[in-house]
């Protein structure tokens, strides 16, 4: 799993948030890997005010530093399976995924959808993993744009896929390492469905390491 530490408030960000568009358009990669952008709120102050930013997305980047042993929070930053990435434009991030994607899963995820009214679907997940681990869930939105009309960004024109829109998480595990959640998740108005996904992944709160993750386009409701 990828995240994207990003905000259009940052004007070295957009190559990062094209490099994680190409991962979506790149069918080989999109089997390959999970990317979710989390667009963080302390870049707002400087001009522009970035409308997809959430205060908790930058709470769990620095929680993601300090699970790192580090005290550095910056943009773009990318955390590959809950590790600082910083060669994430080379080729030692294929690399490193093929790396990834060869050992087992330590985690089991099942995430359904079922039409609960209108615009609206009901959300559940099941997981199990060992002691220390817990569940995110992640509802998240393609194909996005923005005219950026002030801040270091000023005049272009912004492109973004896989924009968190909705997260869910820490859930706990019970005793034996299980979780069932379920939730009814409401479409914005804003919001396209058909360009909409959930995103649901096990990560151990002690090191930081996604342990599994799994991907459900909002259509397959």
């Amino acid at each position: 799993m990828v995240e994207l530490y990003t905000s259009e408030g940052c004007s070295s960000c957009p190559p990062a948030d094209r490099w994680l568009s190409g991962l979506t358009a790149d069918h080989s990669s999109s089997e390959r890997v999970i990317p979710l952008a989390l667009h963080v709120d302390y870049w707002d102050y400087i001009g522009w005010k970035d409308r997809f930013a959430q205060s908790k997305f930058s709470t769990r980047q620095r929680e993601m530093v300090r699970l790192n042993h580090s005290a550095i929070v910056y943009t773009p930053q990318v955390m590959l399976n809950g590790k600082d990435f910083r060669a994430w434009g080379s080729d030692s991030f294929s690399r490193a995924v093929g790396e990834i994607n060869r050992q087992p899963a330590y985690a089991w995820i099942t995430l359904t959808l079922s039409p609960s009214g209108p615009n609206e679907l009901q959300v559940t997940a099941n997981a199990r993993a060992r002691s220390g681990a817990a569940l995110y869930v992640a509802l998240y939105e393609n194909d996005l744009q923005s005219k950026i009309k002030a801040g270091e960004n000023q005049g272009r024109q912004l492109h973004h896929d896989n924009v968190v829109r909705e997260w869910y998480g820490p859930l706990s595990m019970d005793r034996d390492g299980r979780v069932t959640w379920q939730q009814i998740v409401q479409l914005n108005p804003e919001w396209v469905a058909a360009k909409m996904g959930l995103v649901a992944f096990a990560q151990d709160l002690t090191t930081g390491e996604v342990l599994q993750a799994i991907r459900l386009p909002w259509c397959a409701g």
